[in-house]
């Protein structure tokens, strides 16, 4: 058998949600230093990405690190908040050169930060980078700011890595990011070995993409840096908890991890808005956990056999019997 991952968490995953008709909230704040105690709590955790700057948090960095140690959790990564009201129409592709130069130093700074911290990496989500519109933006000089944006800063921090993470559409239409094709080439033209890309398995499934084949892809070029993962309806990005609805498509993605001998963190970005946080991440380990077994156990060469010929059918009876067997095993 194989060692268990690591697995993670974006710190979200124990906060409070609001949206557009709960404005008041699903339930009582809960405040950073609580976020990452209810993350402790969870017990298979060993990472947490962590949102940055902390939204009203006015207590000290001390105090966070404390928070993390006490709980056994490391910092993995720092996310950025350059998807606010400040940069409605965008961060580093803002038409105010201003707005790029702030959306920078916010980046900078938090650059600086996860060095600080130990991280990883630095998660780049770039929500508002995008349009809504036809004819909102000249799509050549948006394209080569996002670019020139990123280049800036990534060669400005050679020591760390920096990721992608790529979604199509959400606060803007359209985001600029919208997929694993178009993140890469980005990536390619950049040219810059620590630029890769995070890849949200929701954010695939709801791109129409299958994300088995985007992790492939991400993977030959060797731009595969991070993962988050979770699940939903393919009509929205639901963020619901991991293998509640795409068990075979979610075991499909880790196949293609393992096959690539890729070992990163298996980290969860779940909004359980209704649902008690610690019990929902709670219950994502167990499934993910059924996955690593499953794959401990898996026939490879008669899959490689059914996958030769195109045997749709063999290759579904080989994953459905290691698969929910698994999951028998651990439920």
């Amino acid at each position: 058998m194989t060692d268990m991952p690591v697995f993670g968490a974006g710190i979200w995953h124990f906060a409070t949600y609001k949206d557009r008709y709960a404005t008041d909230g699903y339930g009582e704040p809960v405040g950073l230093l609580e976020q990452i105690d209810k993350a402790g709590a969870v017990g298979d955790l060993s990472v947490v990405d962590l949102n940055w700057p902390f939204a009203g948090y006015d207590g000290t960095l001390d105090e966070v690190k404390a928070a993390l140690q006490r709980n056994n959790l490391k910092a993995i990564a720092i996310t950025p908040e350059i998807y606010t009201r400040d940069f409605v129409k965008g961060s580093i592709t803002n038409p105010d050169p201003k707005v790029r130069q702030q959306a920078l130093e916010l980046l900078n700074d938090a650059t600086e930060l996860a060095k600080d911290l130990g991280c990883s990496y630095v998660k780049l989500w770039p929500g508002q980078d995008g349009w809504d519109y036809p004819f909102q933006v000249n799509y050549h000089d948006i394209w080569n700011l996002a670019l020139d944006g990123l280049k800036e800063l990534v060669s400005a921090h050679p020591d760390i890595n920096f990721v992608i993470e790529y979604k199509p559409r959400e606060p803007r239409v359209k985001i600029i990011f919208p997929n694993v094709a178009r993140t890469l080439l980005g990536i390619e033209k950049i040219g810059l070995p620590n630029l890769g890309i995070l890849l949200d398995f929701g954010h695939s499934l709801y791109g129409q993409e299958t994300p088995a084949d985007a992790a492939q892809l991400a993977i030959d070029y060797g731009r595969l840096f991070a993962i988050d993962v979770n699940d939903n309806l393919r009509g929205w990005d639901d963020d619901m908890v991991v293998g509640s609805v795409h068990l075979v498509e979610t075991f499909e993605f880790f196949h293609t991890l393992r096959k690539n001998n890729w070992d990163g963190v298996w980290q969860l970005d779940q909004f359980p808005f209704r649902e008690d946080s610690v019990e929902a991440a709670k219950q994502a380990i167990r499934f993910l956990k059924a996955v690593h077994h499953a794959l401990d156990v898996l026939d490879e060469d008669a899959l490689a056999a059914a996958q030769a010929s195109h045997d749709a059918l063999a290759a579904q009876r080989l994953v459905q019997k290691v698969l929910l067997s698994s999951m028998a095993d651990l439920a």
